[in-house]
């Protein structure tokens, strides 16, 4: 079973940054896509950024500009690094794999903005 473990999160103040990364139990580019979510208390998961394969990448509105992804193959993992960052940006950020028939995810980390 492939395990994701996110590291990163924190408490930052508005217009600070975070680098969040997620960490693979396997070769990352054998997933079809890699993916940033958040949940905000009382509210939906939301798809933050994703990355297929092939290396197209799509990023939500509300971070298009502010957040990037990036890869360390070598490594095994996928990062976000997240510029500029809002209070509105604050949740618990998982990251997910997929694979031809299955979904992963690991347990998320904390992102706190606040001043």
């Amino acid at each position: 079973q492939v395990q994701l473990v996110e590291s990163g999160g924190g408490l930052v103040q508005p217009g600070g940054s975070l680098r969040l990364s997620c960490a693979a139990s396997k070769i990352i580019f054998t997933f079809l896509s890699m993916s940033w979510y958040r949940q905000a208390p009382g509210q939906q998961r939301e798809l933050v950024a994703s990355m297929t394969v092939g290396g197209t990448t799509i990023y939500a509105a509300s971070v298009r500009g502010r957040f990037a992804l990036s890869t360390d193959n070598a490594e095994n993992r996928l990062h976000l690094d997240m510029h500029t960052l809002k209070t509105d940006d604050t949740a618990v950020y998982y990251c997910k794999a997929r694979d031809p028939e299955t979904e992963n995810w690991g347990k998320g980390t904390q992102v706190t903005v606040s001043s």
